[in-house]
């Protein structure tokens, strides 16, 4: 399982399909700034919306761009074990080098629910498993504690990305999860990814390093190498970036950024609709401000 940088990455689309040489352009920019690793149709890449197909042509590109020079991990979470396990034996096909995967979202599963699915889903795969807690999307909650038993239990759930905004938690996962050799904790929010990072974390499964993937290793490395001051003040400076990419849902600004810059289209796919007017002022303002463009 890779440390450091991983960009969840957008998917680009272009008059209702796959923009495929934007999404090269992406990750190209990706690669050329150094980031550990590339995630393919999470969140940010609007997974929902994605068919079979899609999601077959999106990763194999990402494994052809990316020329092995950085992992690929795959988005392959959903509600239901069978279409779990359909996303994963997909991306086990296309040469995935691991999983992330979700807590289910709608159905609420309890803390045993939730160890069960994720040992089953280990026992059927030989990737590599990430965790994914976001409760404000799924309306679970995954505690220190069952991803604890997961991890020892099961040989290849190496990773949590922690999402959940608490540092009550965090700090339970720290405590908890730093015990276990080669697993690894990645914050899933890029507004207290320092924060994760200075108390021992692994790396940051990111979506400002859509936008700013040089400064986003530049933290990581600034930090592990004992350079606070430097990693604090990368922190600061993007700080209302951080923010900002959330002041719709996810992925309507960072979207909305990527084409100010020229990379990709501003189009998503309902019922996402791209950024109201206030928003695009907004981000472009935030921009300019970090010196962006």
């Amino acid at each position: 399982m890779f440390e450091g940088i991983g960009t969840a990455i957008v998917t680009p689309f272009k008059d209702g399909k796959l923009d495929i040489k934007a999404f090269e352009k992406l990750i190209q920019f990706q690669i050329n700034n150094n980031v550990n690793a590339i995630i393919v149709l999470g969140t940010t890449g609007e997974s929902p919306n994605i068919n079979m197909e899609e999601r077959n042509i999106l990763i194999q590109k990402a494994k052809e761009f990316s020329n092995g020079k950085v992992q690929i991990i795959v988005g392959a979470g959903s509600n239901g074990i069978n279409h779990t396990m359909e996303l994963i034996k997909d991306a086990e096909e296309n040469e995935a080098d691991g999983l992330l995967i979700v807590t289910p979202y709608y159905n609420k599963p309890t803390q045993n629910g939730l160890y069960e699915y994720y040992k089953y889903i280990s026992e059927h795969t030989d990737l590599e498993i990430i965790v994914y807690n976001v409760p404000s999307r799924t309306g679970v909650n995954i505690l220190p504690e069952t991803v604890y038993k997961l991890a020892t239990d099961c040989k290849n759930i190496k990773g949590l990305k922690e999402a959940n905004p608490s540092f009550t938690q965090i700090n339970e996962d720290l405590k908890l999860l730093k015990e276990i050799e080669d697993f690894k904790i990645f914050s899933g929010n890029d507004d207290i990814a320092f924060q994760l990072l200075a108390s021992g974390g692994d790396g940051v499964i990111s979506v400002a390093s859509n936008i700013i993937p040089w400064q986003m290793t530049e933290m990581y490395y600034a930090l592990k190498t004992g350079n606070i001051e430097t990693a604090r003040k990368i922190h600061s400076t993007y700080y209302n970036l951080f923010k900002n990419l959330f002041i719709e849902t996810n992925p309507i600004p960072v979207k909305a950024a990527l084409n100010i810059m020229g990379y990709i289209e501003n189009e998503l796919r309902l019922p996402l609709v791209p950024a109201s007017e206030t928003t695009m002022k907004i981000i472009n303002d935030t921009l300019k401000g970090c010196g962006i463009i």
